[in-house]
């Protein structure tokens, strides 16, 4: 039989999120974002989940052609806009529109000829100091775009960095409304944490770009669950048992012998290493869920297993089900959230990180 590791897609869960951010910007369109392969997803895995959404919004062509292929005719929008000058007819013949955040993407278009007229998303750097025009260059740029005929439509976008912390948005979202004053042209500054989180952000967004609450964790953890935005897991990662031992006080387990008993203990040896994407720097204490039930990890992840205390779960044996995150057949749900924070991570790249190596499955 093969190795009992197993990775399931939840597409009822998807299409729930993507509800939550309609309801919390009922006005607004939606980009369902699908970068980094739908977050680790697959992108293949998720249309079916996300096909509800007013459009899609990844990274590079080859996400977009994916898209294509699986037969989306609705917008599609490349977030970090083109690399080089000849993704411009990519563009053209995909119907894709695109970020445009630098002078020298300009410049592509200025020298591009085409029959088929541009939808471009002009960037503002209104504090991210990432991609962008900074206030002061941004309506020259906007007039430099407008003035071009290979460009049929500007739309205006920005980037918020505190949208999730206490820091917040007012001062970004302040500087974009004033620059962008007057110019016409849809708009869209809400990731995952602006839209659940600033309304004020929502009411001035034609389009919002949903994309971590899309895959069911909350933007701004510990501060807020994902339960507690009302989103669902849409990933679970499960495995089995595989062996178990009885150690006696004192005695260690796994590599560099960092965890040691305080008492006569039931050990449960999982198949799920960090080569299946599992962070090896999670610690003794990481939550786990064996036949449902809440326990932990102890001692160090391995390539291949990682090592479980049964204390809680005294009916665990060989083949007893193991949920390293989101839902297991008994009902429980372990938040990725909590896994990741655990790691001193997000769950953003537990998703991301899932192996290739991991047999996945898609279900309603």
């Amino acid at each position: 039989m093969p190795r009992p590791i197993l990775a399931t897609i939840h597409l009822a869960a998807l299409q729930h999120n993507l509800e939550r951010s309609r309801l919390a910007a009922p006005e607004a369109k939606v980009w369902a974002v699908v970068k980094a392969n739908a977050y680790g997803h697959g992108i293949e895995r998720v249309y079916e989940g996300l096909r509800s959404a007013d459009g899609f919004a990844l990274l590079d062509l080859d996400e977009a052609q994916r898209i294509r292929a699986l037969g989306w005719r609705g917008p599609v929008l490349l977030l970090e806009g083109v690399f080089e000058a000849r993704d411009l007819e990519l563009c053209s013949r995909l119907d894709l529109w695109h970020t445009v955040h630098c002078e020298e993407q300009i410049d592509m278009l200025a020298a591009c000829k085409t029959h088929v007229g541009h939808r471009v998303f002009l960037k503002m750097n209104s504090g991210m100091n990432r991609l962008g025009f900074t206030p002061e260059r941004y309506r020259s740029a906007w007039a430099r775009l407008n003035a071009l005929p290979q460009v049929d439509e500007i739309s205006h976008i920005t980037h918020f960095s505190d949208a999730d912390g206490g820091l917040g948005i007012a001062a970004q979202l302040a500087c974009f409304t004033e620059v962008t004053r007057d110019l016409p042209g849809e708009c869209s500054v809400c990731n995952s944490a602006a839209t659940l989180r600033h309304a004020d952000a929502v009411a001035v967004s034609d389009w919002i770009r949903p994309g971590i609450s899309l895959y069911g964790s909350a933007p701004d953890h510990p501060e807020r669950t994902a339960a507690s935005w009302d989103l669902q897991p849409t990933m679970t990662l499960s495995s089995k048992i595989i062996a178990t031992q009885v150690i006696s006080t004192g005695a260690t387990v796994g590599y560099g012998s960092k965890f040691s008993a305080e008492a006569p203990m039931h050990i449960g040896v999982v198949a799920c290493g960090y080569a299946d994407g599992y962070p090896r720097v999670c610690p003794s204490g990481t939550p786990v869920l064996v036949n449902g039930v809440r326990t932990r990890l102890v001692g160090r992840v391995s390539m291949d297993m990682l090592t479980v205390d049964l204390t809680p779960v005294p009916q665990a044996q060989i083949g007893s089900e193991v949920t390293l995150w989101g839902h297991s057949s008994q009902g429980s749900v372990l938040g990725i959230d909590e896994v990741a924070q655990a790691a001193g991570t997000l769950g953003y790249e537990l998703m991301c990180a899932l192996a290739q190596r991991v047999p996945v499955q898609v279900t309603d």
